[in-house]
């Protein structure tokens, strides 16, 4: 099952951005979803995990305090909301459906099928 991300583009270092992930002809409500990044010449990394109940939520260190996910269940995402971006957080973002085990293994391994990222560019 492949999951769409969207809302990426070119943002000014310490802007904003909202990524929506959403599914089609299912509910992603009841399912973990994990949200990933690749960088140019980088290895794919997790960025933030929510479990399917919601009280599981993972940062990386990395986007602690700038990111939040958090589900919209009247439309159907789960959403990553990027404030204070960095130059660093150019990449190519992922949404995927990951295993209902502790958000703590936020990691790609885990994952067994991929969709379309978004881009995101943060200009310095």
């Amino acid at each position: 099952v492949q999951l769409q991300a969207s809302g990426g583009g070119l943002v000014e270092t310490g802007g904003s951005l909202r990524l929506s992930c959403a599914g089609s002809g299912f509910s992603l409500d009841g399912y973990s979803i994990g949200w990933f990044r690749q960088a140019p010449g980088k290895e794919r990394e997790g960025v933030s995990c929510i479990s399917s109940g919601d009280e599981g939520i993972y940062y990386a260190e990395s986007v602690k305090g700038r990111f939040t996910v958090s589900r919209d269940n009247a439309k159907n995402t789960v959403n990553l909301q990027m404030n204070s971006l960095k130059p660093e957080d150019t990449a190519l973002y992922y949404c995927a459906i990951r295993p209902e085990f502790s958000v703590s293994y936020c990691a790609p391994q885990y994952v067994t099928s991929w969709g379309q990222g978004t881009l995101v560019t943060v200009s310095s």
